[in-house]
């Protein structure tokens, strides 16, 4: 096999993150004919098969060839939690060496939306987010991203419609694999979801959000702004020392200019810090002119922090100071709170369970 493509932690290749024409190649390379690779390709991204043993048309020779040439990314359910609100379902997953990551499922009325991780962990130190507290583990490989979807859709028998790159870890921090998932993902050889039904979001590293809007994709951009200033910015993200943000604020006009996709600016509302008037007015300033939606979140609080959450009331207000500017607003509908919805709390808590 070749040396240059994907490996999983145990050092083989991770059969779930090549691409059709990658899987033809090793396939071939095995003395097998290269419609066996349309059939395990078929089966990983459109069946969502848990394993070989799952492939009822695939031999048993070729199937331990696969199982000695390849790892095949299957994540193991460790942990369910099911709102009592709504219908939220909170996911924990073990990884084959031993990390935890978690997803979220969401129902709406348009359908299913699944919020999935791209790292163990996160090094972007974001003040208000559980995800950063323990720093960042490692990346995950294209199939670990996948098999979050794959895996919910196998568990609750729905079809996922909606996909969103927004759990714990900075998928601009994993750029490639963040590439080769999107491909895989949106490849009308596997789920084919749309392009438009895809989220990323990013905390703003500017390089990578100029890459990205170069590639021509129809992915929509979410940036976690979460301030009306760069000084207050800094206090509440780090990120924010590194790049300003004026230079973001660039590098999400021109991924707008290149792509036609309107933006989405998440502002995580914090009672006391960012929820004020002069914020409201400063941020609507800051947004003029822009082709953007403002998406309020009232912040989940973390009991290692002592960030507390603006009241509706106070919600509305800020979401009613912004439309007077005519800015595009709204406030994101509460889910799993009750199950500790917010990004790497439920991972935390099972950390400091087993440890």
């Amino acid at each position: 096999m070749s040396k240059d493509l994907i490996k999983a932690p145990n050092g083989k290749t991770d059969i779930k993150s090549l691409t059709l024409s990658e899987l033809t190649e090793c396939v071939k390379e095995m003395g097998e004919p290269k419609f066996r690779a349309g059939q395990l390709y078929d089966w990983m991204h459109k069946k969502h098969a848990a394993g070989y043993d799952d492939m009822s048309n695939i031999s048993k020779s070729l199937k331990e060839k696969c199982l000695e040439n390849f790892e095949y990314t299957s994540l193991k359910v460790v942990e369910v939690l099911e709102s009592k609100v709504d219908e939220t379902k909170k996911f924990l997953f073990g990884l084959s060496d031993g990390n935890i990551i978690e997803s979220v499922y969401m129902k709406y009325k348009f359908g299913v939306s699944v919020c999935i991780s791209s790292q163990v962990g996160c090094r972007m130190g974001c003040r208000f987010c559980a995800s950063t507290l323990d720093g960042v583990v490692r990346n995950l490989l294209p199939s670990e991203m996948l098999d979050q979807i794959y895996s919910i859709s196998r568990y609750t028998g729905q079809k996922i419609s909606r996909v969103v790159v927004m759990g714990s870890g900075e998928p601009l921090d994993n750029y490639d694999n963040l590439l080769r998932f999107i491909d895989l993902l949106t490849n009308e050889d596997g789920l084919n979801l749309g392009q438009r039904n895809l989220t990323v979001s990013t905390c703003g590293i500017v390089p990578n959000i100029l890459k990205l809007a170069d590639k021509n994709l129809s992915i929509n951009l979410a940036l976690s702004l979460h301030a009306s200033n760069n000084d207050k910015r800094k206090e509440l993200m780090p990120i924010a020392n590194k790049y300003s943000l004026d230079e973001v604020l660039s590098a999400c006009r021109t991924y707008f200019e290149k792509t036609g996709r309107q933006l989405t600016f998440e502002y995580s509302l914090v009672s006391g810090v960012n929820d004020t008037d002069a914020d409201a007015k400063e941020l609507s300033e800051l947004l003029s002119g822009f082709n953007c939606v403002v998406n309020l979140i009232p912040v989940n609080p973390i009991k290692e922090r002592s960030y507390q959450p603006t009241d509706r009331t106070g919600a509305l207000a800020f979401k009613n100071k912004l439309e007077k500017s005519r800015i595009n607003v709204t406030i994101r509908r509460e889910m799993g709170r009750d199950i500790n919805g917010a990004c790497g709390q439920l991972r935390r808590r099972h950390l400091e369970e087993t440890n």
